[in-house]
């Protein structure tokens, strides 16, 4: 295999997710998504109207409310349907089989949504998977900022998994990288930035189906 080759990089990400999720640590990879897909899926949010955006909210189910004191973005589910939007379904999902060959996970699935954060919005200090249920397994968060430099702030912030009190990381989120951590060990925050952020949130998740029937996603 060409070492240069896309092939070839996305297995070295591919590994070196593995490694850092091996060793229960969060995995940051720079230029995981090529530019020309940053850019075409960059320019499909910047073409929605935030205002038809639903306002994201908190919880699961009978559970879910917003709560604009805790999150104030915008989202919008993917669906696949763009070529851009399925070839990054599509690499997220060689992901998955590539965590699951090697650390033996049971992934079953991938869910994600775009996410856009005006100036001064804001995620408080969460956890991904919901309380008493493991169906949120690993999270990603890929970045679709152009030019993204540290005045601009909005940095996710990772707090230890040991103690939820003290930060382990801050990631710029600029454009082609790739955050993967685990959904029930590690709680992180998005703080206010002060130009619009792009990005896309997702979960690789169980399959927690009953009788046949696969838990929904949303």
């Amino acid at each position: 295999m060409n070492p240069t080759s896309p092939a070839a990089s996305r297995q070295q990400h591919a590994d070196d997710i593995v490694d850092e999720l091996a060793n229960g640590q969060p995995a940051v990879i720079d230029q995981f998504l090529s530019s020309d897909l940053c850019q075409r899926l960059r320019g499909e949010i910047q073409q929605l109207d935030w205002r038809d955006m639903p306002r994201a909210g908190v919880g699961r189910g009978e559970d879910y409310q917003h709560q604009q004191s805790e999150r104030s973005d915008h989202i919008r589910w993917l669906r696949g349907n763009s070529t851009a939007q399925c070839q990054f379904l599509a690499q997220m999902e060689g992901l998955r089989a590539a965590i699951n060959q090697q650390l033996f996970m049971g992934l079953f699935e991938y869910e994600a949504h775009f996410a856009l954060y005006q100036p001064g919005a804001f995620y408080k200090k969460h956890l991904d998977a919901f309380k008493g249920r493991r169906n949120r397994i690993v999270s990603t968060v890929c970045y679709l900022n152009e030019h993204w430099h540290s005045d601009d702030a909005g940095e996710l912030v990772i707090y230890r998994a040991d103690q939820h009190a003290l930060e382990h990381q801050r990631i710029l989120p600029q454009a082609g990288r790739l955050v993967v951590f685990s959904s029930e060990d590690y709680p992180h925050e998005v703080l206010p930035s002060h130009r619009e952020r792009y990005s896309i949130a997702g979960w690789f998740r169980l399959n927690t189906s009953r009788a046949h029937r696969i838990d929904p996603p949303r």
